[in-house]
């Protein structure tokens, strides 16, 4: 049986593999699931890159390629691939350094 990541929670430990030290990057998915902060910094994106008009322009974005190309002919795996490189290149660097701030505010904690 495989095991897949959800993005969503951390993985489950592996009850043999209880040797394993959980690396820094599991640790803190874990610390910000267990606080809630997970969901809160989430909401806060969300929000942020709605009031900003981020999402609408992603939105425009998407359209724009599905119109180009045929609707029949974009799956959501080739739109998103498409658009993902200038979706992630646009955040905000406001939000990007308060998301941070939070981030290590929370780990720290």
């Amino acid at each position: 049986m495989s095991k897949s990541k959800s993005v969503n929670r951390p993985p489950t430990p592996d009850p043999e593999d209880s040797t394993r030290e959980a690396t820094l990057e599991e640790s803190i998915q874990l610390k910000l699931v267990q606080s809630g902060e997970k969901e809160r910094l989430k909401e806060l994106l969300k929000e942020k890159l709605v009031e900003c008009g981020w999402r609408d322009e992603m939105r425009a974005d998407a359209r724009e390629v599905m119109r180009n190309r045929g609707w029949e002919n974009v799956t959501v795996e080739s739109l998103v691939r498409e658009i993902r490189p200038k979706g992630r290149s646009t955040v905000p660097d406001f939000l990007k350094a308060e998301l941070l701030t939070r981030l290590r505010a929370a780990v720290i904690n």
